[in-house]
């Protein structure tokens, strides 16, 4: 996944990404988000991922948390997100996260989504949470 990670982002979003590592300090899990430039209370969560061996273990969860409260002490309220709409799992976690579905201009297997969103064909489902 590296690829999909380039070095900018540690660089430039240090103080709203987070890693978490197991006890011999492998990452195990990450969040990449930052503060909006142009939305001045809304924050974004960019890429997350945790390590197979680590699914089910609250390690999303715990991201997810420890980026709500960052960005609450930087005066944003609002978290947007995006995944594809074949990301079920993706899904069901924003949901469970207390995300909503924000109103596409298609639906997608009875799921609300952007189509073209990012690019030809690229459709979105956009989360939205206050917090």
């Amino acid at each position: 996944m590296s690829d999909m990670l380039p070095k900018l982002f540690f660089n430039h979003f240090n103080d709203t990404s987070f890693i978490v590592e197991d006890d011999e300090e492998a990452v195990v899990g990450f969040l990449i988000g930052f503060l909006s430039q142009s939305k001045k209370n809304t924050a974004y969560i960019h890429f997350v991922g945790v390590h197979p061996d680590y699914r089910n273990q609250q390690v999303a969860k715990k991201l997810y948390n420890t980026f709500f409260k960052v960005i609450q002490q930087k005066g944003r309220n609002i978290v947007r997100s995006v995944t594809s709409p074949v990301n079920k799992g993706s899904i069901a976690f924003h949901k469970q996260m207390g995300f909503n579905i924000e109103e596409g201009d298609k639906e997608v297997e009875g799921i609300e989504v952007a189509s073209n969103y990012d690019g030809q064909g690229q459709d979105r489902v956009l989360f939205m949470k206050r917090v």
